[in-house]
């Protein structure tokens, strides 16, 4: 069977859903996607594409390689000490190439509209589960919580890592900010901003230890005054962000395995579904898009199905498992405590070229050249 004779569905209208469902209609499959949610909605908040990202919607036909107006174009990510705001370091562009700042509904939104192009089907308030659905294969992009994930593989018990994050968007209106991200440093917390939308949003995510706080869920609306007293010790431009916060989302940070077995009976898991991501490397999205290019690619080389959702899962685990173990290991590089403070500032600062250059295998790889 070639891929043109199947009849797809894809599970969940994420990032990597309808990339799955682009890579698919693009190869010839027919393709439908099933979404528990009422419609399309502007919600979530920034997303970083890094270049392995862009090359794979590059090669999904969503974007030409070139700048888009949607995007914010990174000129390098600037550390600072969270109390003054004062500069430590700063690490340019990777040399791939750099970083695109965008919101979450934007991205989607030109997925959406290339998948409605090649004719991708949606449907709406659809909650489907295993069993409940019929095709010549099933992609399960349905999150770190899918179901068809706990169907399939048994090691997906999540565990609280003691980081809670706070999300928020702030109007900003190019009020001192640059087209970089900020690491803002400081103690048992760090928070992350940059511009969206041609600078007219800030996109602001703090972290912080705790452990009194475990509902996972990045839809869960926080106290906007208890975020800023809990953040309070950050001054400068990013303690600016804070105090301006009159909307902010609060969720407890689990960390789940990369999945041991990725597909089934002509169902697999396709990006957080199979190897959901800690926040600390920006590269969930970009995971993603990555699956969506590679599963493409592997159907489209092979008359059997199951062979090529083998080989699939062959070129993507290890790849996954790496950066995900990045991710985990960043967890506590950002939090600073007395009299560590200085010290650790000062090895970033005579580090941060070495540090970008080991970063370089993952925003340099090509999805697209994956497949043999």
């Amino acid at each position: 069977m070639t891929v043109s004779d199947l009849n797809v569905v894809v599970v969940g209208a994420g990032i990597g859903g309808v990339a799955a469902a682009i890579a698919l209609a693009q190869a010839g499959a027919t393709v439908r996607v099933l979404e528990r949610a009422a419609k399309f909605e502007d919600v979530g908040a920034g997303l970083q594409i890094s270049a392995n990202g862009r090359k794979a919607l590059v090669a999904l036909g969503v974007v030409d390689g070139g700048a888009h107006p949607a995007a914010t174009l990174s000129t390098g990510t600037v550390f600072r000490d969270g109390a003054k705001g004062r500069h430590v370091t700063q690490i340019p562009p990777p040399a791939a190439g750099p970083t695109w700042y965008m919101h979450r509904a934007d991205l989607l939104g030109l997925l959406v509209k290339r998948a409605q192009a090649l004719s991708v089907a949606f449907e709406f308030e659809v909650i489907a589960a295993p069993g409940s659905i019929q095709a010549d294969l099933i992609v399960a992009a349905d999150g770190a919580r899918s179901h068809w994930r706990a169907d399939m593989d048994c090691e997906s018990t999540p565990y609280f890592t003691g980081h809670v994050a706070w999300r928020a968007l702030i109007p900003w209106n190019g009020q001192g900010g640059t087209a970089s991200a900020v690491v803002s440093m400081g103690r048992a917390a760090h928070v992350v901003s940059y511009p969206l939308r041609g600078g007219s949003v800030m996109n602001v995510v703090a972290i912080e230890e705790r452990t009194d706080w475990t509902q996972e869920g990045w839809r869960v609306a926080g106290d906007p005054t208890e975020f800023q007293d809990r953040f309070s010790q950050f001054g400068g431009v990013v303690g600016n962000m804070i105090a301006e916060t009159h909307e902010v989302n609060i969720w407890a940070l689990h960390a789940r395995p990369v999945a041991q077995r990725w597909s089934r009976d002509r169902s697999v898991l396709l990006g957080d579904a199979a190897h959901p991501t800690l926040p600390f490397m920006a590269q969930g999205a970009c995971l993603a898009l990555e699956d969506a290019v590679v599963l493409g690619a592997t159907l489209s080389a092979s008359r059997d199905v199951e062979a090529a959702l083998a080989q699939y899962q062959a070129l993507r685990q290890d790849r996954a498992r790496q950066v995900v173990g990045l991710a985990d290991g960043n967890a506590w590089r950002f939090h600073l405590a007395k009299p560590l403070a200085w010290g650790a500032q000062a090895v970033l600062t005579l580090g941060a070229g070495a540090l970008a250059r080991r970063l370089e295998w993952v925003y340099g790889y090509d999805a697209t050249l994956a497949v043999p």
